[in-house]
């Protein structure tokens, strides 16, 4: 499995990365990337992601900077080569007008990140199992 964290906070980033390297996700690949453009030109397949694979499943920030999560999420869901890609919005943000937007957006799971270290890794092992063993995705 092919994951792709879209996080701009340095330290949620290592702690994600922590979260999957306990095993979660065997074999599998974690590519980072710290603004929405990039993760844009990522999944494009753009300038240095030239020929890249595509990620089985993105964990999105919100609030990013260049471009923010929520225009990502837009931009991923209305494009005919990655709107199959399930899309975890995994963001401090517990606004209701967040939340609703994101499901609007089609986002295919909503995760408010916990703030206790073991729930934290808890909650992102339980989001990385569920999608890349319990739920069947395309190839």
């Amino acid at each position: 499995m092919h994951i792709l964290l879209v996080e701009d906070n340095p330290a949620d980033a290592f702690l994600t990365r922590e979260a999957l390297g306990q095993g979660t996700v065997n074999n599998g690949k974690v590519t980072v990337v710290m603004d929405g453009q990039e993760a844009l030109s990522f999944l494009h397949q753009e300038g240095q992601y030239a020929g890249v694979r595509r990620p089985d499943l993105i964990l999105l920030d919100l609030n990013l900077p260049k471009k923010d999560g929520r225009t990502v999420l837009a931009e991923i869901k209305n494009d005919p080569l990655l709107k199959h890609i399930p899309v975890v919005v995994f963001t401090s943000s517990a606004a209701p007008r967040d939340i609703l937007q994101a499901y609007t957006l089609y986002a295919n799971c909503y995760i408010i990140k916990p703030l206790d270290l073991d729930n934290f890794f808890q909650v992102v092992r339980n989001v990385v199992k569920f999608w890349g063993i319990t739920a069947s995705l395309p190839s």
